[in-house]
């Protein structure tokens, strides 16, 4: 079974409708197409891998020695069974609608955040003379819990998003090779324009 792979960035999120008239979620994603940059084998390399290069970018921004790469993206995946040939191009036929893939992106940053909303705290009840305790995160450690210290792993206020995720089990609804276009159900990490990896 060949491997799929696709980079793309994150649009908007749309509504599809199937054969039932059942409205479903899903978000567009403008993929592709990847060109490989250079292909690395078992034998001088180590281990077989397809290097892809995605989105452009502006020369000003090129180093001299990366002119022959000037792309914004460079992903390395398994090629499988697609032919992967330096200079070639995979866009996204490689999909049908129905295929099951994961998509992983940055997730959006959040800042500096509390436990309430960081890790789903309750807070603290807004009685018994509290008045400012309820988005507090309560007790983090004591003299009779773990020696009077601070356990690893507490969980506290602090820097959220901004997190590699993966979400998997994802299907594609739509395939637009005129427009470079997928639509895959669901909503995907991060904001629009994120660079999205799509592997099936």
């Amino acid at each position: 079974m060949a491997t799929k792979f696709m980079l793309g960035t994150k649009g908007r999120m749309t509504q599809i409708f199937d054969e039932d008239g059942s409205a479903h979620a899903a978000t567009v994603v403008m993929a592709g197409p990847l060109t490989v940059t250079q292909v690395k084998e078992n034998e001088k390399d180590g281990y077989s891998a397809a290097q892809v290069g995605f989105g452009a970018r502006k020369e000003s921004r090129v180093k001299k020695p990366q002119t022959a790469k000037p792309f914004k993206y460079l992903r390395e995946f398994d090629p499988g069974e697609i032919k992967a040939e330096v200079g070639g191009t995979i866009d996204i036929s490689i999909f049908v609608p129905g295929d099951v893939v994961a998509v992983s992106a940055v997730s959006k940053g959040k800042g500096f955040q509390g436990v309430v909303k960081r890790h789903g705290f309750h807070g603290g009840p807004r009685s018994h003379g509290q008045k400012n305790k309820e988005r507090a995160p309560g007790s983090i450690g004591g003299g009779g819990r773990a020696g009077g210290r601070v356990v690893k792993g507490m969980r506290m206020a602090g820097r959220m998003g901004g997190d590699r995720i993966t979400v998997r089990n994802l299907k594609v609804l739509q395939v637009d090779p005129s427009t470079n276009t997928l639509v895959i159900s669901g909503a995907i990490p991060g904001r629009p324009g994120t660079l999205v990896e799509i592997r099936g």
